[in-house]
Parts: C-alpha cells; structure tokens; sequence
C-alpha cells in the first residue's frame, strides 16, 4: 500500500470508530457522554481512559466487569496495532504484524492497569462533583503519556526519556480531545456524528505524527535509565499523594471565619444569620460578634442553645443526620431573635442546607445562600463494601485501595463515609437534579467558583440565579466584594452574574468526566423516577 493510501486508511479508521460511538449515544438520546466520543481512538493513554470510565460506570457484577475488561483491552490492543502500522514511516522497516499486535496487546494491558486509579478517581468525581478530583484523574496521565507512546511501537521504549516532540504531539493530542469533546457536545443531534468523525480524523493525523516521533528521536536521553517503571510508580502515587495533602491539619481548630462572623450584621438585614461550614471544617466554639449570627454545629447545641465545637471528623456523617441537627438550631436561633433564618452554607454546608429545606415546607428559613454547592452530584454510583453487587462495584473497590493507602498517613478519608453514602444512595437523584432548583417561600442563590465548570456536564445546570466569580472550590467566602454581595442579598437585592467564560469551560471540561449512569438503571435510585420518564434524557434538572 502507498503512503498515501496508508494515510487515508488511517484517517478512516480513526475516525470511523468516534463516528460510530457518537451515532449510538444520538441514536439512544443519551448527550451527556457525547463529548467522550473522540477519545475513541484517541492517543495512549487517553484511549484506555474513556475505555476504562464507560467500564467503571456501566458494569453491575465481578464477572461483567472481568468480561468487559477483557474484552476492552483487547479491542483496545488490536485497534492500536491497527493504527501504528497504517502510521509507521514509509521509509523505516516495519516489524511483523504479529509483533505490533502483541505488543500493542501488551501496552494496552499496562495501560489498563496503570490508568485504572485515574479512572477511578473520576467515577468519585462525579460521584461528589469536586473538580480537583478531575485534576487528579487527569493529571498524572499527561506526565505518563508520551512514555507509554514510546513503548507502542518497539522494544526499548521503557528506557530512556521521549524527545521534547513527543512531549509535543502529546500535549497537542489533550489539548484537541478537549476541543473536540466541547465541539461534539455542542453540535446539533444531526451533526454530532459528523463532528465526532472529523475528532477521529484529527486522532488519525496525530496518531501519524506522535509514531514518527517515537520511532525517530534525535538524541535518546538516559538511554539506560527505566524511566517508565519510575515515571508509572510516580503517576499512580499521584492519587494518594492528594488525599494526603487535602486531609484536615493536625491540631486544626477553625477553617471557616468569614467577614460576616467576625463583624456586626448590617442593620438592614431582617435575618437571622446561621453559617454552616463545609467538609473537614472545624469549630472551636467561639461566638459570632454579633448575636444574630450562629455557626451551625454538625454535633449539635449545648444545655444553653449554643453550638459546640466540633472536630473535622464530625462532618462526614450523613446530609440526612446533619439537616436533623440544623433543624434544631434553626429553632433555637428563631425562638430566640424572633427574625425568620438566613441560611449560608459552604460546600458540603450548602448541601446540609438543601437537605434540610427539601423536607420542612413550614421552615422558618426565608434565604438560602449557597457557596460553591455540589452542583451535579451522584451522577454515578457504587454499592457499600458489603455488597457483592451492584453498579460500579470494582469502580468502588478501587477507590477504597486509594483511599485506604492514603489512610497510612492521614486516618480522615473514606470513600463509604456517610456523607459521601447519603450523596449517591437513595437520594442521589435528588442531589443530581435538585439541588440547584427554586425552593417555595425562600429566596435562593448559588455563588459558584469557575472552576466548577469542569466538573459536570454542559447545559442548563441551575434554574436559581447564580454568581460566578474566578475562584477555585471554597475558595471565595471572605471576599470583600462576596460580602458585600452577601449582605445586598440578605437587605433584598436581587444577583445574578453569569461569566461567559463559564460555559466554555463546562464545554472543554465535559471530554473528561465519566459517563453517567442513568437512573432508571439503578434500582437504589428508581423508586424515585416519575413513572413514564425517558431513561437517557440529560435535561431532567428541576423536573
């Protein structure tokens, strides 16, 4: 076959397989995973991770799994032997076709192994809404990727460093999947196949060149030096390494002290104000300067009606147990002022806060004000550890070993916490769709960090009015310009400040979450479903 035949094949194999991914999910109206579509045939690793998240999200046994598993890395070999031949270099020696195979076999196997963790950490991802969780799904897997390309097209690729042009093409490879994922997403039904096939033809064209740079470096260095076994153990420590650092500091005793604890409440302000802090807060017990304020206590009041102080670990019982506790404080603290309750919860604060207004109709609550929310959560799932089987059973088994060897150093993570349970159980539909919805009789608003963008999928998200400011998760609260925000809406203006970078980032992001589990699979989360709904609809939100 001529290079330019060869080329041509490669383009249409590369494109054909998005093409047919993109009109299944149109064919079956399921759009929020469309953006996934590309990566189909995208470069190592990439294509073993949109492989492994459909894997950890749609399998309902051990056995389906190992099947699927199977199953997936050896299509996922065989197809990338397919694409390295039609790209090898006309003019370099091609090795056998049985040898690409077997080693593409090979390197598909590995990379199974060494992305499954990142994979893994986007099912929790989504199954928490917290976007650095997507970071550190994605991260690790940028460093390792042009060392993986090294090793699909001939031995001796695990020594030595690849060449700053394949380090290039790499980077270009991420760079386009994202594109590509935000372009297939936003096109139209009838052109989202078309989109998808025109990613696969660009895969194809980086496939082509990311080969060439693997087989021709200019100068290998550290030739001798096993640079992939150290660069793998380095990535896959990645997700330990976070939790680690995201866990509560010995002897921490307040993480939550914004402006409106620590002054007088504007004379304007007809509420009475309750601050509910977020996961691994802590409280040490010291009162608000002005009377009409109260921390929220996630154990509760003393004799006198004041809020304990609480460690970190009180904050991952259940959203169900802590709305109990807010109900009691938000009587407490109204029998008291006479005033009706101002809610301003942070994170998992704000969900405490939903919770608890989702269930009291005759609440005494007049304003919720939610900081950084978990906006899409429970948008996968994985039963308890007692279970032996459910929907992303080993998806949940992995992010035990995850969080269990980083429990060697730090002893507050858990993926079966009962916060994180009562997010993805039997209410989890609830929090998928619910929690950025009007509420009767109250007035709500959610201040959202930019950086939440990536962590669910595109389109209408929220039907409250929203803020968005440029911050990272938890990160804005004791902003001058929040506070004043904060007190304008409690004296009764009227905010909504949409950023039109927003979108385009919920767009880029989308390539790289999980795909969603759709309810009415679920049979923890069907009793739930309006009877007659449609399984694969994406906009349910608020219905």
């Amino acid at each position: 076959m001529s290079p330019s035949r060869r080329l041509l094949a490669l383009l249409a194999v590369a494109g054909a397989v998005p093409l047919i991914e993109a009109a299944i999910l149109v064919g079956i109206d399921f759009r929020s995973p469309q953006a996934l579509a590309p990566q189909a045939t995208g470069v190592w690793p990439y294509d073993t991770y949109h492989d492994l998240r459909w894997l950890l999200v749609y399998h309902n046994s051990w056995l389906t799994f190992g099947l699927g598993l199977l199953a997936a890395v050896t299509l996922r070999g065989l197809l990338s032997a397919v694409l390295v031949r039609l790209a090898w270099p006309a003019h370099l020696p091609r090795p056998p076709t049985r040898h690409l195979v077997g080693r593409n076999l090979g390197v598909a196997a590995l990379t199974a192994v060494i992305v499954a963790p990142f994979a893994a950490m986007s099912i929790a991802a989504s199954a928490v809404a917290l976007s650095w969780l997507v970071f550190v799904s994605l991260g690790p897997m940028i460093v390792i990727a042009p060392f993986l390309q090294r090793m699909s097209v001939g031995p001796g690729g695990w020594r030595g460093l690849p060449s700053a042009e394949l380090f290039g093409w790499s980077l270009l490879d991420l760079v386009a999947l994202s594109v590509a994922g935000g372009l297939v997403w936003s096109a139209s039904p009838g052109w989202t196949p078309l989109v998808a096939l025109a990613a696969g033809v660009v895969n194809g064209l980086l496939w082509n060149r990311t080969v060439h740079a693997a087989l021709l470096p200019n100068v290998v260095r550290l030739p001798r030096t096993p640079t992939v076994p150290i660069v793998v153990v380095l990535a896959m420590s990645a997700p330990v390494v976070m939790q680690v650092f995201q866990a509560p500091h010995a002897g921490q005793r307040d993480t939550f002290d914004p402006p409106i604890f620590d002054q007088p409440l504007a004379a304007q302000v007809p509420y009475a104000v309750i601050l509910l802090a977020g996961h691994d807060s802590a409280y040490d017990g010291r009162p608000a300067v002005d009377p009409r304020v109260r921390r929220f206590s996630y154990v509760g009041l003393d004799d006198q009606g004041r809020p304990l102080p609480y460690p970190p670990e009180a904050t991952q019982q259940s959203l169900a147990d802590s709305a109990q506790l807010l109900a009691a404080q938000v009587d407490t603290l109204h029998r008291r002022t006479g005033r009706p309750i101002a809610l301003i919860g942070e994170s998992e604060g704000a969900m405490v806060a939903r919770t608890y207004l989702r269930d009291r109709a005759e609440s005494p609550v007049r304003v919720l004000m939610m900081f950084s929310p978990l906006a899409r959560p429970a948008r996968v799932y994985y039963p308890p550890p007692e279970a032996d089987r459910g929907w992303g059973i080993a998806a949940g088994w992995l992010l035990r070993g995850i969080f269990g060897l980083a429990n060697v150093f730090v002893h507050d993570h858990n993926p079966d916490e009962p916060f994180v349970r009562s997010l993805i159980e039997a209410d989890g539909p609830f929090y998928r769709y619910q929690t950025m919805c009007p509420i009767p009789g109250v007035r709500v608003i959610a201040f959202l960090p930019t950086i939440t963008a990536v962590e669910a999928p595109p389109g209408p998200y929220t039907k409250i009015p929203v803020v968005e400011v440029p911050a990272f998760h938890a990160g804005f609260l004791g902003r001058s310009t929040v506070t004043s925000q904060i007190i304008d809406f409690l004296s009764g203006a009227n905010l909504q400040r949409p950023r039109s970078e927003y979108g385009v980032l919920q767009r880029v992001g989308s390539a790289w979450q999980a795909p969603p589990l759709v309810v009415s699979l679920n049979p923890v989360w069907r009793a739930g479903l309006p009877p007659g709904r449609r399984p694969f609809l994406q906009q349910q939100l608020c219905s």
